[in-house]
């Protein structure tokens, strides 16, 4: 038997979850994506990247921490936390796919659902290669980017669900408005890119071995710290212009709040990171900035969603 007519056939013998169900399902695989980028922070700024210096192994011969001379125990632990806590982004992601699957939505919504469990295998896969080149500056870039990258995917499965599957899609803004919500979270994707590249020539490199020290992204830091800032701030000016074409076209009013929630967040981030650069990035103040890039992300993908919805059929005029 096909592995896909088995799946089907086992999902078949749960009872069909509710809209609830589903939607709590997805709130938690957000909550899993995003979480799980602040644990890898938290690794980062203990100096824990290489407290599991093999993968997927923590040491030769043993999937879970050993004493070693070498690396501290409190090392391994937060690192090896970390890697823990991606089995309940997996179980998260599993649970997601068969509750859309077993409520039978529409096709739209079971990508978005398989999307989730995909690229957790592949974060997987970039972790393993992050671990094994050494925590080059460029692998956890790239490693938090596709973090964000699911945290927006993981929003789009939250709004998808909450669609009804025979609804008709609904313009919510013009053209000229929806393209320029594209051009602000392509700003934010910079953002977000210039932001890693800050890290990358920080003073957290994830690990404080002087045998093996790690590799360091060789630009001025001030440099890219006024890079990040400008596109950061021309992020908050495009919202601004957004927020002011909204109100001239009369927008729905939920779609307005959404935005305030961006615009909040993303001056509140900007507030967070000057806090961060004139007191010498102290650790606590590096994992409460992933956790808003993570939140930016969340509330721009549910503002970017929220311009073109399906909706339920008007009825018919008699």
């Amino acid at each position: 038997m096909p592995v896909g007519r088995l799946f089907l056939r086992l999902v078949d013998l749960l009872p069909e979850p509710s809209l609830r169900v589903q939607r709590l399902v997805a709130a938690a695989v957000i909550l899993t994506q995003g979480g799980i980028a602040v644990t890898g922070a938290i690794v980062r700024v203990t100096a824990s990247g290489l407290g599991c210096p093999t993968w997927p192994q923590c040491f030769p011969g043993s999937f879970t921490p050993v004493p070693h001379p070498e690396v501290a125990g409190i090392h391994q632990a937060v690192e090896f936390g970390n890697r823990m806590l991606t089995f309940l982004v997996v179980l998260t992601a599993a649970a997601a796919v068969i509750a859309v699957t077993r409520a039978r939505r529409r096709r739209e919504v079971l990508v978005y659902a398989w999307l989730m469990p995909a690229s957790t295998v592949a974060q997987a896969i970039i972790g393993g290669i992050t671990v094994l080149t050494g925590l080059l500056w460029w692998t956890v870039a790239i490693h938090l980017l596709v973090s964000m990258a699911m945290v927006w995917l993981a929003v789009l499965l939250f709004v998808k669900i909450g669609e009804p599957d025979d609804g008709v899609v609904t313009e919510r803004a013009p053209k000229p408005l929806r393209l320029l919500t594209v051009l602000s979270g392509i700003t934010l994707a910079a953002v977000l890119v210039t932001g890693t590249m800050v890290t990358g020539a920080g003073p957290h490199a994830g690990d404080k071995s002087l045998e093996r020290p790690v590799p360091r992204l060789q630009v001025e830091i001030t440099t890219l710290v006024h890079m990040h800032s400008s596109l950061l701030v021309a992020y908050l000016a495009l919202l601004v212009g957004l927020g002011f074409g909204l109100w001239a076209v009369h927008a729905d009013r939920y779609v307005m709040k959404r935005l305030v929630v961006v615009v909040v967040l993303v001056a509140a981030q900007g507030l967070l990171g000057a806090v961060q650069f004139f007191t010498g990035v102290p650790e606590v103040l590096v994992a409460l900035h992933v956790a808003g890039a993570a939140a930016c992300t969340a509330a721009t993908a549910a503002l970017w969603a929220s311009l073109r919805e399906r909706a339920e059929p008007e009825p018919l005029q008699r």
